[in-house]
């Protein structure tokens, strides 16, 4: 309970430092909405008017407060786009993003642990160094060239032209299935690579420990050795990697995906609002993100103990 009450105080502290970071860059330091509201020939009083109620003519310590306050009841004022409230905005376009996302996150990680096992159990042998050198081949590539290059082979008339190259329109499984492969599978290639290289450095310490030796002096085979003892001893840094990788998927992996893909996510309403400049939106994607980076960070910690009760 102590180990579980210092985390959260730990992870609480961290969400005020990142929003009041966020408050700093966004809001106080921000830009000024004034003229973008009013227009250039507004007069003094009209000046005074919208300073009061944007709070610029008040102290900082209050405009922080009501900062926090917004954040946390989820009073995040309405676009400047549309009018519509971002709270909304933002509920409309989150399960987009996760059924966007969540598949490539899943087979990434598993078809690299899989591979990463496939590496470490054959360490310095052909396989391993096949496997090694796809993974360099992979991380090198940038996301947008696999995008593009995908497009053009699965979503084109000049490739094979089986699935949509922009839209999202979901009604049922055949639909989902049709709108979210081409996304899943670039997802999948930008991050196997990665994935790869970090689960067989991990599964190659593990194997390299005196129990493993002693293990497979008594005869057991590869699979129980992978599974019963190298995969459970490495869940403390595999829980780490995938809980923290979370936050950057959702974000980095949406913006492109969304953007390139035509998909109303969190990514598009991210990148619209910063092209027009939307200030509501775009306070609200980065303070909910940086909270989101937080709340992952301290459940990597929980589960790091709950996987290795020994971790203080």
């Amino acid at each position: 309970m102590a180990f579980l009450l210092r985390k959260l105080a730990h992870g609480l502290l961290l969400i005020l430092g990142v929003t009041l970071v966020s408050f700093l860059l966004m809001v106080y330091f921000g830009p000024d909405q004034t003229y973008n509201l009013l227009g250039k020939n507004a007069t003094a009083a009209q000046i005074q008017e919208i300073h009061q109620q944007l709070g610029y003519d008040r102290a900082f310590t209050s405009r922080y407060i009501d900062y926090l306050h917004d954040l946390f009841t989820l009073q995040l004022g309405a676009s400047n786009s549309n009018g519509e409230k971002v709270i909304d905005l933002l509920w409309r376009s989150l399960p987009i993003t996760l059924a966007l996302m969540l598949p490539g996150f899943i087979i990434g990680n598993l078809l690299g642990a899989g591979l990463g096992m496939l590496a470490a159990w054959h360490r310095n042998r052909r396989l391993d160094r096949l496997i090694s050198g796809v993974s360099a081949t992979g991380m090198s590539i940038s996301f947008l060239i696999i995008v593009i290059v995908l497009q053009v082979l699965l979503c084109t008339p000049q490739g094979l032209n089986l699935f949509p190259a922009r839209g999202w329109q979901v009604t049922d499984l055949p639909s989902y299935l049709y709108y979210v492969t081409v996304p899943t599978l670039s997802l999948v290639f930008i991050t196997l690579g990665y994935n790869t290289r970090f689960f067989r450095a991990v599964f190659v310490e593990e194997l390299g420990r005196e129990h493993i030796r002693t293990v497979r002096a008594f005869g057991a085979s590869p699979a129980q050795i992978m599974g019963r003892h190298v995969l459970k001893n490495s869940l403390p840094a595999v829980l780490t990697r995938v809980l923290f990788s979370i936050p950057l998927v959702i974000v980095t992996g949406s913006l492109v995906l969304e953007t390139f893909f035509g998909i109303p996510g969190i990514g598009k309403v991210s990148f619209d609002a910063t092209t027009n400049g939307d200030q509501p939106v775009l306070q609200a994607v980065v303070a909910l993100t940086a909270v989101l980076f937080v709340v992952m960070q301290t459940l990597a910690d929980l589960a790091y103990r709950l996987a290795d009760p020994r971790v203080a």
